[in-house]
């Protein structure tokens, strides 16, 4: 799923214009990464996006 754990980014919706403005579907997925981050103490592996990473949200091991 394409989720962030920590901040809860996830996809959003929205339309396609083109330059005869018609409008199609179309969706934006967050740059979402699996990491081995240290989580309460312990190690596990999580969804974070590459926002979370940057900002130092999450302990990387």
């Amino acid at each position: 799923m394409a989720k962030c754990e920590y901040c809860g980014k996830s996809v959003t919706f929205g339309l396609k214009v083109s330059h005869s403005n018609r409008k199609t579907n179309r969706t934006w997925k967050p740059n979402i990464r699996k990491v081995k981050a240290n989580v309460n103490g312990t190690h596990t592996t999580v969804s974070v996006c590459s926002r979370c990473l940057r900002s130092g949200k999450v302990e990387r091991i």
